[in-house]
């Protein structure tokens, strides 16, 4: 048997767990003429579910990483680059006569890959004028594209004022459905909420919260290659109050722990095995994080390992705090759900191990 968690990557069946309302919303929301906004700390497995909707209402899409784009004319260039794998650029090319800044294209001729690139210009907004219109054309009213862009909050440091060009543009269209995912709540906030926002109210806001409790623990008792149904929930049980339901660690302690039962010859305090070999693991990366934090930032961390929400501290102007808070959230090192987290629950024990 193959190891049945699986972390890190895209997961669909039968690795996928729980999101069944969410993933009904999705569906019935790509069947409208509406867009998505979807906010979560990282690793929730917000592209998982966004996939699995599009696979299952059997729709073309497109995926672009925010974070990939440095400039208007690399987000054009990511874009036309996508839509050349749904439609070959020898069937549109024609749609293309138009365009009033031509790009670079050029193919592999062992792979089929197209590269496609733009040369800086100075009418940026022709670039992503043409490039969106081509999408428009390729799209359909039966069949519409699904354009989602991943850390959407990005577009903000690209170029000044882009947010407002890219709404007056995808206002227009028809055809396509919008997805705009995020992991830095505050910023998505301020982007698709704040009234003087270009993209004010422009989708449905939806936030993916944690997998709830009951459903994880189901899913992990089930796969855990263990007869005795008590043992099996007994370690699912430490797994989450370890994990605290977070999708991703969840996955990967759980996946740990499979291997210690399957492969070795561990028969007590096996979650505490499992979360003693990930530390370790990863020992080396976090002493480099610990290094790079100030002093503020440690502060808060160490804080935070042994459960002392930021608002219980006293020794530190507030504005201080908070401004390490913000900044540690920003970095993904910390969320917010209930309440303030250490994102990594390896790190958090790294931290009580080796800092007290």
């Amino acid at each position: 048997m193959n190891n049945p968690f699986k972390f890190g990557s895209v997961v669909d069946e039968p690795y996928f767990t729980d999101r069944i309302n969410e993933l009904a919303y999705i569906k019935h929301s790509m069947n409208s003429a509406n867009h998505i906004v979807l906010i979560s700390p990282r690793r929730f497995g917000k592209t998982s579910l966004v996939k699995k909707a599009i696979k299952e209402i059997n729709r073309p899409s497109i995926f672009i990483n925010l974070q990939m784009a440095v400039s208007v004319e690399n987000l054009a260039s990511l874009l036309l680059k996508e839509i050349f794998k749904l439609r070959p650029f020898e069937k549109v090319k024609h749609l293309m006569t138009h365009f009033r800044v031509i790009p670079t294209i050029s193919t592999n001729p062992f792979s089929d890959a197209v590269d496609v690139s733009f040369q800086p210009s100075l009418d940026t907004t022709a670039i992503l004028e043409d490039v969106f219109a081509l999408l428009e054309k390729v799209s359909s009213p039966t069949k519409r594209i699904i354009t989602v862009f991943d850390e959407f909050q990005e577009i903000m440091g690209i170029e000044k004022g882009l947010d407002k060009r890219l709404r007056a543009i995808m206002q227009e269209q028809q055809n396509i459905n919008y997805i705009f995912l995020g992991s830095q709540e505050s910023m998505m906030t301020q982007i698709f909420e704040r009234k003087k926002s270009p993209f004010y109210h422009f989708g449905m806001l939806m936030h993916l919260d944690k997998i709830p409790y009951d459903d994880f623990m189901q899913y992990i008792t089930q796969r855990l290659p263990l007869k005795d149904d008590t043992q099996a929930k007994d370690i699912a049980k430490d797994i989450l109050n370890t994990t605290l339901c977070h999708p991703y660690f969840t996955q990967q302690l759980a996946s740990q722990v499979w291997e210690i039962l399957t492969y070795s010859d561990v028969k007590e305090d096996i979650v505490k095995e499992a979360v003693e070999q990930l530390t370790i693991i990863h020992d080396l990366d976090f002493e480099r994080l610990w290094m790079n934090f100030n002093k503020t930032d440690k502060y808060i961390l160490l804080n935070l390992a042994h459960k002392k929400q930021p608002s219980s501290t006293r020794s530190l102007p507030t504005s201080t705090i908070y401004s390490s808070v913000k900044r540690l959230m920003q970095m993904g090192y910390i969320i917010k759900i209930n309440e303030y987290e250490i994102e990594d629950p390896f790190f958090r024990n790294w931290l009580i191990k080796k800092q007290g």
